[in-house]
């Protein structure tokens, strides 16, 4: 009979990680272990549940009883199978990150255990997948050391967090990122995660528009839709939505947002949007609408990492960088066989792992 048990981690940051919601020291990641009690030698299948403050809505401090009675209804079901298709269901609604963690354990209790979730070239370990340098927010100098270590790792693309600075001090650190590599040598995406004033965006737009930027995220706060739609229409730079996402679990929820406010890309992170089906979901409403989007992973443990990365490489995403270089964040991070070169992640399908 199959058996679901958790731990926990206290994941800490090597800086303060800070956006315009506020600043992280610590991250805590949960991890679902499946397993067959009558076979201790199988390893266990693991997902990774961390949800984010502020963001997820089962964050809190009602987050440790969700995973405990999670684990205390799988096990009173008495499975002798489980699939990743069961998940969902069993988890319920408002739990995104529980339903991530769940599939995850069992789409790798499918594969063995060994951590290799699907079967592309990516999980298999014969490509890798490109990705952009994120520069986290802090004083000037913090910034700039990030952007030249970054260029000097063979990034193409960077992403910055802006509306923490005052904003002239983040058109001024833009401004020197295009004097080093235009255009045509570096993509510059930037997430304002919902800092400017509707009233002050376009405003905003049009100042940072002269960089000649890839796609700004959510540069208002999430649930203003009609201020949202105003911006997507007239903004000089693509809009790409992220916070917008959260909590719209129905393809009519879904359908309604894309056709009301019309961006250029989605930002998908599973974590937050309720797993890899519905992750999957997103991609189809996506291409309905002909929008672009890229996945993003949302400051798990390299447990998590690996799961958004091999369900990105379920997709046929070419050079388009995708957001999956979080790995390095942490320095009590999960041991893996993740590694980053030339601007791509890899895996390396061998190992070894460390278990959460």
């Amino acid at each position: 009979m199959l058996q679901l048990t958790a731990s926990q981690r206290d994941l800490r940051f090597n800086f303060l990680a800070r956006t315009s919601r506020g600043a992280l020291a610590v991250h805590t990641a949960w991890y679902l272990h499946l397993h067959d009690a009558a076979d201790p030698t199988r390893p266990a299948g693991v997902g990774e549940a961390a949800p984010l403050a502020g963001l997820s809505p089962e964050h809190g401090p009602g987050f440790a009883a969700a995973v405990q009675a999670l684990c205390a209804r799988f096990n009173a079901a008495g499975y002798a199978e489980f699939s990743a298709a069961d998940a969902p269901a069993l988890v319920g609604p408002g739990q995104p990150a529980l339903a991530f963690a769940l599939e995850t354990a069992a789409l790798d209790w499918a594969g063995g255990g060994r951590r290799q979730l699907y079967a592309n070239a990516f999980a298999e370990g014969r490509a890798g997948l490109p990705i952009n340098g994120l520069v986290w927010m802090g004083d000037a100098a913090f910034m700039r050391r990030q952007i030249e270590e970054k260029l000097a790792a063979g990034y193409r693309c960077l992403k910055l967090k802006i509306g923490g600075l005052d904003f002239a001090t983040e058109l001024e650190i833009l401004a020197e990122i295009r004097a080093v590599a235009g255009p045509a040598q570096l993509v510059l995406r930037v997430d304002a995660n919902g800092a400017f004033a509707p009233a002050e965006a376009l405003g905003k737009l049009a100042q940072l528009a002269r960089f000649e930027l890839h796609s700004i995220e959510q540069p208002v706060a999430a649930g203003q839709w009609r201020a949202l739609a105003e911006v997507c229409r007239h903004s000089p730079v693509p809009v790409a939505l992220d916070e917008e996402l959260i909590g719209l679990e129905t393809p009519a929820q879904q359908a309604a947002l894309l056709a009301a406010v019309r961006p250029a890309y989605l930002v998908l992170k599973p974590t937050l949007l309720g797993g890899h089906a519905a992750t999957r979901r997103w991609v189809a409403q996506a291409e309905a609408h002909g929008l672009g989007w890229w996945m993003t992973s949302a400051l798990e443990s390299n447990i998590g990492l690996n799961a958004v990365a091999q369900l990105t490489g379920e997709f046929a995403v070419g050079n388009f960088a995708q957001g999956l270089g979080t790995g390095q964040l942490y320095h009590n991070n999960v041991g893996a066989p993740l590694r980053i070169a030339a601007g791509h992640l890899h895996y390396a399908p061998q190992g070894p792992w460390e278990t959460p």
